[in-house]
């Protein structure tokens, strides 16, 4: 973020003193923006006057055997106090929630943000974008490039034509909508429509792999890491690409297509259904999400995912809910 074109002020916030010694690290990188680093209750509305995006990405790390769910009795009254704060010193910002599980976190802040009488639906949205990256990466390690021979179909079997031709450095780029939400079966891969479309498509049995390890992705990075954090770096990636939409859509560009868990994400299909959040692909504009796309046409099996997402979405959208409607909205300190 340091290096966008487009930011002029970059503000680092933490509980602990570190954000200061993180701010001036960041500080050497080359370019025009400015970095200052916030430490402490006292400091937040300083970093937060005047922002016009916030992201959110502080709590509590997934550990081996926890879901994202389980992180909710923490990093719940985290994203409460700062969504406080954001109300009352920048309510016009738009406001990235990263912090899990953003399935009940973003709900949350919309509550907050209506108790405070500041809630913008178009400008709320929780960060699902690392879900896509996953889906890119692993359909294009799956499925390849015609650089790396082309997968060919016979008698239910593939096999690869390996090209005399030395191999691209370039690798395949797949565009994979995923919609849902932000954990296990509420991450929804759309891999029929997968752009461009492999050749040949998916079998059944890439099908299933594919949308397991995508649903799967974060626990895969937890177990790997052995107890020593979650998924950080790729988190950072993501976190960053999306917020390049979110400040490409401000600055007017039309063409700034993403996913993210929205108020109204899904579109008239999903609203029928009673749930007020879902990631779907979203257009961002001046004014934050400025369109939302419908769901698109989907395979028998994406229909059936697509009910399991929801039943445990509706699960998580009201514990959000309730946590701040039994006093959990209140917004004290910002707590770590």
């Amino acid at each position: 973020m340091k290096r966008h074109p487009m930011v002029t002020s970059l503000r680092l916030f933490d509980v602990a003193p570190l954000a200061k010694g993180v701010a001036a690290d960041v500080s050497h990188v080359d370019s025009a923006a400015r970095v200052d680093g916030f430490v402490g209750d006292t400091q937040l509305g300083a970093a937060l006057h005047g922002a016009d995006v916030v992201l959110i990405p502080a709590g509590v790390p997934r550990k081996p055997g926890m879901t994202r769910d389980d992180l909710f009795n923490v990093n719940a009254g985290i994203v409460r106090d700062l969504t406080a704060a954001v109300a009352t010193h920048a309510p016009a910002a738009i406001l990235l929630v990263i912090s899990n599980p953003v399935n009940s976190t973003v709900p949350i802040a919309a509550e907050v943000l209506k108790t405070r009488g500041v809630y913008d639906p178009k400008k709320l949205m929780g960060v699902t974008h690392l879900d896509v990256m996953r889906a890119r990466t692993f359909v294009a390690d799956a499925v390849g490039g015609e650089e790396d021979g082309e997968r060919r179909r016979a008698s239910g079997a593939f096999y690869t034509l390996v090209p005399i031709r030395p191999r691209s450095r370039e690798r395949p780029s797949y565009d994979v909508p995923v919609v849902g939400g932000h954990a296990g079966v509420t991450i929804l891969p759309l891999l029929s429509q997968t752009k461009p479309f492999p050749r040949g498509g998916f079998s059944e049995k890439e099908i299933a792999s594919l949308t397991d390890r995508i649903q799967n992705g974060g626990t895969e990075v937890v177990e790997a890491k052995a107890g020593a954090g979650s998924a950080t770096l790729s988190m950072a990636a993501a976190a960053a690409e999306f917020a390049d939409l979110a400040l490409r859509g401000l600055a007017g560009e039309r063409g700034a297509w993403g996913c993210a868990y929205v108020d109204g994400g899904g579109g008239s299909e999903i609203k029928a259904r009673g749930l007020e959040f879902f990631a779907s692909k979203v257009r961002l504009g001046r004014r934050g999400v400025e369109q939302i796309a419908g769901l698109g046409r989907m395979t028998p099996g994406e229909r059936v995912g697509l009910e399991k997402a929801c039943e445990e979405l509706r699960g998580s959208i009201a514990k959000g809910k309730a946590f701040v409607a039994a006093g959990g909205g209140d917004g004290g300190g910002a707590k770590k």
